[in-house]
């Protein structure tokens, strides 16, 4: 943030020359440059001040709040989440973490290879339907949520949704895949991989740290403009 703020300074005092302050040819005598940089020296940290200070509550006000959601599942159907973790961001800050367990409809569990969970893990856990008054909450007033494979993570909300007789949350997903390669051109664009460029700690297939990660993701693309909805920071004048 220091350098941008750099950045856009040297832009701004850059632009403030002879010819655009004074106007006419920029040519001046001495007592008109003179005069000129009199000027400047008060004008210009008044300016950037102020216009900076314009720039950033215009930006903060373009921020979005959204949530990072992650899935565990048992089986192969999409509707056997044993976990799911919501991350929400706010003002590009993570301001609320949540981690569940879930007691899937069936016992069988074929991927504890890969998240370590099993049904002695969750016997004693809600259901979907009776978690997700807690889970609704969570998402309450984001504007998207976000997920890495996002289709995956979608098909499992809206199938435990009909699963439980329950409406599906209307809200836009954001994937983080998608984000990497459009972003950074990040190829292969696994988790993990995308995490090891970006430099975010990661226990991959690990709910938590999973929704985690995916937050930390957008959070990078909104500073880098790589959102639809977002701006650089400190853009143009």
């Amino acid at each position: 943030m220091q350098a941008a703020l750099h950045s856009y300074a040297v832009r701004t005092t850059w632009r403030l020359s002879p010819r655009r302050v004074i106007g006419g040819s920029g040519e001046v005598g001495r007592r008109g440059w003179a005069r000129y940089l009199s000027d400047r020296d008060q004008a210009v940290p008044s300016l950037l001040e102020a216009k900076m200070r314009e720039q950033y509550v215009s930006l903060r006000s373009h921020i979005p709040t959204f949530a990072a959601i992650d899935f565990e599942t048992a089986d192969y159907g999409r509707d056997s989440a044993c976990a799911v973790a919501v991350v929400r961001v706010e003002g590009l800050a993570i301001v609320d973490r949540a981690y569940y367990y879930i007691c899937p409809p069936r016992r069988q569990f074929v991927f504890s290879y890969l998240h370590g969970i099993s049904w002695s893990d969750v016997v004693d856990a809600p259901t979907f339907c009776q978690l997700w008054p807690s889970l609704r909450k969570k998402l309450a007033g984001v504007e998207f949520l976000a997920a890495h494979n996002a289709s995956f993570d979608r098909c499992v909300l809206h199938s435990c949704c009909e699963r439980a007789r329950l409406s599906a949350p209307s809200h836009s997903f954001q994937c983080t895949v998608r984000l990497a390669r459009t972003v950074w051109n990040i190829y292969p664009t696994t988790l993990p991989d995308v995490c090891r460029r970006l430099r975010i700690p990661l226990r991959h297939h690990d709910a938590g740290s999973d929704a985690e990660a995916c937050a930390r993701i957008v959070i990078a693309a909104i500073e880098a403009g790589g959102l639809p909805s977002s701006r650089p920071l400190l853009p143009q004048l």
